[in-house]
């Protein structure tokens, strides 16, 4: 008795330690995650004023704008999963990278105080979204970590803890870019 005892105290002690443990770090994951959100809608938010200030110069690029405009309008509907956000944030990045290039071609836009300042806001936002993407792909990592190393799989498999994919980079976003294409685009 004086020896089962112990055992059990200690085994309830585990698995609370385990359990607590895992959920801190799925809150870890969602909260990782809603910063991300948290970016991409000061993104969002960004893009009618970049698409009107650029508007006021040039027609040249119409498509790229009504694209920019129909991914923005998409990603902030509400009814996308988390999947398609990253996805939709991956081409927004893209179109807006080749509208900010097409920019080079309009001096006086460039010259715009107020373009100079969104173009700065622009760049900040973008740098936040990468450090957002950083932080939880560390604890979607220090997470699956968690689940999958033993004893952690155990409690895992008891709760139906799932491993959680990290955002990665789209294939055509880690080609090397050539400023002579886009130019020429």
């Amino acid at each position: 008795m004086f020896i089962i005892l112990p055992i059990i105290v200690i085994f309830i002690f585990l698995w609370i330690f385990y359990y607590n443990s895992l959920i801190g770090k799925r809150n870890q994951v969602t909260n990782a995650f809603s910063a991300i959100d948290v970016m991409l809608k000061k993104r969002f938010d960004l893009i009618p004023n970049l698409v009107e200030i650029v508007k006021q110069y040039t027609n040249y690029e119409q498509s790229t704008l009504t694209k920019i405009v129909e991914l923005r309008t998409k990603a902030v509907s509400g009814s996308v999963t988390d999947t398609e956000k990253a996805s939709l944030d991956a081409q927004l990045s893209s179109s807006v990278r080749g509208l900010m290039v097409n920019v080079e071609n309009y001096p006086d836009l460039k010259a715009n105080s107020n373009f100079n300042n969104l173009q700065t806001t622009w760049t900040e936002s973008e740098e936040q979204i990468a450090a957002a993407r950083r932080t939880y792909n560390a604890v979607v990592t220090d997470y699956n970590n968690a689940i999958m190393m033993f004893p952690g799989s155990l409690f895992a498999g008891m709760l139906s803890y799932k491993p959680i994919e990290v955002l990665a980079t789209a294939e055509q976003e880690r080609k090397n870019i050539s400023a002579k294409e886009l130019f020429n685009n």
